[in-house]
């Protein structure tokens, strides 16, 4: 099932033999192992969008559902983008589903990895965008990763037509061909050592291969602020808010969250509470920029017998306020002291 052009390839590269994609066509037409396409005859004509001038202006991302392992495994999600100026696979990962959560973990290493790229182009997929007829792109109607890349700085597109976004389409074409019968002559099953052969050999090998050479040099992608460094996971979260009841419990997929009376902000009845949901499992409560304190309930709290208005952060006691002075500590002295009115009436009644 190997096509020409890649046969000749694996042919000179596993057993030395050159011969010419041509000649290879001829032999496998003759063997009957390939049909000869007919010409185009509907005279149909499609112009190519130009590419982005530069690296980094635009990645084209996409996944695609296939046996990739054939018989050896089930069926897979591979996550990959490739940049449009050159025509380089920047990241290809094999994921669990195209979900938010694993199209986030995707983009925050690839963000490390090579630096926030100024768009990204993609379809119309639920992770991506709200398909509602009558969506409009404000806060009420943004995905989660949306709002993800909007926090990050990254202009997102979305194509209307799968021709739109060509580039990603061809790409996974092209993968479903060669890196599927790459990855049976080296009996590779599994999608965690796939991903490792990805990064370190089919990645660099097909980028030589197939790479362009951009229009203009540079590289336009955006490294990472200190604080981004920082708040990575915090920026790729799933943020819902949920409002503080009367007896400070917030409820959440049928969970009983208690918050705790030593806060680091004060919380009102009634507040709004972002809870963050990680990619790397946890969960955090948010109010005003403050992370709060909380505790996970067995099950539904009982009410509240005294009546608590708010929370309030733990006043600070420093070390000198529970210190009592010394006997003979000035401030134990006698306001007179060794004046004229020592000993009168008056410092006597006082």
């Amino acid at each position: 099932d190997f096509g020409p052009k890649f046969a000749g390839e694996k042919l000179l590269e596993n057993h030395n033999i050159a011969i010419s994609k041509e000649t290879v066509r001829t032999m496998m037409i003759d063997l009957k192992l390939r049909k000869v396409k007919p010409r185009k005859t509907n005279g149909e004509y499609h112009a190519w969008r130009p590419r982005k001038e530069y690296y980094g202006e635009m990645q084209q991302f996409d996944g695609s559902y296939h046996l990739w392992f054939e018989d050896r495994s089930g069926e897979h999600c591979l996550l990959a983008s490739i940049d449009d100026a050159t025509g380089h696979i920047t990241k290809a990962v094999f994921a669990k589903n195209e979900g938010v959560i694993e199209v986030s973990k995707f983009w925050k290493e690839y963000a490390e990895e090579h630096g926030k790229p100024t768009g990204v182009y993609l379809d119309k997929f639920s992770t991506y965008k709200v398909n509602h007829k009558n969506a409009v792109d404000t806060h009420e109607f943004m995905t989660q990763f949306e709002r993800m890349m909007q926090r990050m700085g990254i202009k997102l597109i979305v194509a209307h037509s799968p021709e739109a976004k060509g580039r990603i389409e061809r790409l996974f074409k092209t993968l479903q061909d060669r890196l599927v019968k790459e990855m049976r002559l080296l009996s590779i099953s599994a999608p965690e050592e796939a991903n490792r052969y990805l990064k370190d050999v089919f990645i660099p090998k097909f980028n030589k291969q197939f790479g362009v050479i951009p229009a203009k040099e540079g590289n336009v992608h955006k490294q990472l602020s200190v604080s981004e460094k920082e708040n990575m996971l915090a920026l790729f979260s799933v943020q819902k808010t949920r409002v503080v009841s009367n007896d400070f419990c917030i409820r959440y997929e049928n969970k009983w969250i208690q918050l705790v009376k030593d806060q680091t902000t004060t919380i009102c009845r009634r507040d709004a509470i972002v809870i963050e949901n990680r990619i790397d499992g946890t969960m955090h409560l948010k109010l005003r920029e403050k992370y709060l304190n909380f505790k996970i309930l067995a099950e539904r709290p009982q009410k509240l017998r005294e009546k608590i208005t708010a929370l309030v952060p733990a006043p600070i006691i420093r070390e000198s306020m529970q210190r009592k002075p010394n006997e003979n500590h000035p401030w134990r002295k006698s306001f007179f002291g060794k004046s004229e009115f020592a000993n009168t009436k008056y410092n006597a009644i006082h």
